[in-house]
């Protein structure tokens, strides 16, 4: 017996040992594509097919719960491109440079270019704007000035088309014909094409080569024979579509930047905490999986010219969006809809596999790093650390080798109050009166509302404003909010210390 098993024993580490031979000596000076689809959630095929997504799952590894930072565009994609946590970067807004108001930190393509890759930014990479310094971080984070397609500055143009009265409006739902755009094109369409143009240019030198498409972000603006393959009598209203008795109303946010839509405008919804109409709720959802769809086709163009033996690819979003679940619509908020997004590697020589421990988008910083081989950079220790290369996420690499690991995803996102206000949805970092915190585990969704103050950037726990606790097991639409009920007592406790153990960290 003693000798069947250590021979068991013995070829289990023979056969962990290629594994990660196998993961290393594959990927050597991999060229890495990186492409970032802008508000996209995790959809399921239920909703809508999409079909290069979907090949990309099957062949890579795909991680179910891949948690965003904090549901809001700049903040999250500064907190993914740096590895830090928001409250490692201190920006929860739009309107800093973390190079200038908190610290010199390495980006992740900055990294790469400082290591010998050529890196290029086309389309949304960066948040543009003054969250990076109106240059998308160039040229510390990129080897060429950032592309971005001619036709975005008609993104929010009177372009969507009144069926009756044939007039352009600034709606929320706006299928289009691409002939009669300005530029006779789509923003997304150009960044496609030159993305496509930079495959074919780089062969002579490793690459990292991000990007980044706009849709389904609102408007929702696609080619309107997407519609065809989105019947409204297939789509299904959300299960639960209005707030919840039990919901914190500082849970709520009233997504102005949806109410202020031509279209939507008019329907007059009650501010702020108005239902969106059940026959638009279901036109919403309807546009939002066509202009996923028209995405998924760009991605699988792009795909035809990325050199499988010698790239990795990660496909990911900055967060989700809700659509219509529990009267909330847009991001800025925990709520799994807002932040749970599709997180896929395609890594040379690695076996497809579905992976359902919860990660973080910070992860992605030290997964390429290890799959590249570039190696120091150290674990950043708390808030004050100004090292110029560090990250707060953790490699995946262990979980892509098959190995257990049980692990949680913390996000969170910024109140100017409890009661909703015209800046409840993005407040300005000098607004800031309250952080909701919230940890997420397999089964688990538990988040706290707590006192912030935002010139110290310290946390009050015992000022609480808000409490949720959501069971997935009986409960993944996070409407019925058990806090308060007693069988959950002691894992509302034990993830309430979790959580502040882990947030105390940073």
């Amino acid at each position: 017996m003693f000798i069947i098993n250590s021979l068991i024993l013995s070829l289990l580490f023979v056969n962990k040992m290629q594994l990660v031979q196998c993961f290393k000596s594959t990927v050597s000076n991999p060229n890495i594509v990186i492409i970032i689809v802008d508000d996209l959630r995790h959809l399921h095929k239920k909703n809508v097919n999409l079909p290069n997504i979907r090949k990309m799952a099957v062949k890579g590894i795909s991680f179910k719960n891949s948690i965003a930072q904090q549901a809001l565009c700049a903040p999250n994609r500064n907190s993914m491109l740096t590895g830090r946590r928001p409250d490692s970067i201190r920006l929860y807004d739009f309107y800093n440079y973390w190079r200038d108001d908190v610290g010199n930190f390495t980006t992740l393509p900055q990294l790469f270019k400082e290591n010998g890759y050529n890196t290029i930014s086309v389309g949304k990479i960066f948040h543009p704007g003054a969250s990076s310094n109106y240059t998308d971080d160039y040229p510390y984070s990129w080897s060429l000035l950032p592309y971005h397609p001619p036709s975005e500055i008609f993104k929010d143009s009177a372009v969507c088309q009144d069926n009756i009265t044939k007039q352009l409006h600034r709606n929320l739902i706006c299928p289009v014909k691409v002939n009669e755009q300005p530029d006779k094109s789509l923003p997304d369409l150009q960044t496609l094409a030159y993305a496509i143009k930079m495959l074919k240019a780089n062969k002579n030198k490793p690459f990292l080569l991000a990007v980044g498409f706009h849709k389904p972000h609102i408007p929702l603006k696609f080619p309107n024979h997407y519609l065809d393959r989105i019947p409204l009598e297939n789509v299904k209203p959300p299960n639960y579509p209005y707030k919840p008795k039990n919901m914190p109303l500082v849970a709520w946010h009233p997504w102005r930047d949806v109410r202020k839509r031509d279209d939507i405008k008019r329907l007059n919804i009650s501010y702020p905490m108005g239902i969106m109409p059940p026959k638009w709720t279901l036109k919403i959802r309807q546009n939002y999986y066509a202009a996923t769809a028209y995405i998924d086709d760009l991605i699988g163009r792009l795909m035809r010219y990325v050199n499988k033996s010698n790239t990795v690819v990660v496909l990911t979003s900055d967060h989700g969006w809700s659509l219509g679940e529990n009267g909330l619509w847009a991001k800025y908020s925990n709520f799994d809809v807002a932040v749970n997004v599709p997180l896929i590697f395609i890594v040379p020589g690695v076996s497809p596999k579905i992976i359902s421990t919860p990660v973080e988008l910070i992860d992605i910083f030290p997964t390429l790093t290890e799959i590249a081989g570039i190696t120091g950079i150290p674990k950043c220790r708390n808030t004050e650390d100004k090292t110029k290369t560090c990250f707060d996420g953790k490699s995946l690499v262990p979980l892509m080798k098959g190995e257990k690991h049980e692990t949680f995803a913390i996000s969170q996102y910024p109140r100017p109050s409890i009661h909703p206000r015209s800046n409840s949805d993005k407040p300005r970092l000098k607004d800031i009166k309250i952080m909701g915190y919230s940890i997420r585990t397999k089964r688990y969704r538990y988040t706290e509302w707590i006192s912030f103050n935002n010139t110290l950037f310290t946390r009050n726990w015992n000022k609480l404003y808000g409490v949720e606790l959501y069971d997935h097991l009986i409960n993944p639409d996070e409407s019925i909010n058990l806090f308060l009920e007693p069988t959950y007592q002691h894992v509302k406790k034990k993830l309430s210390k979790l959580l502040k153990e882990q947030i105390e960290l940073i």
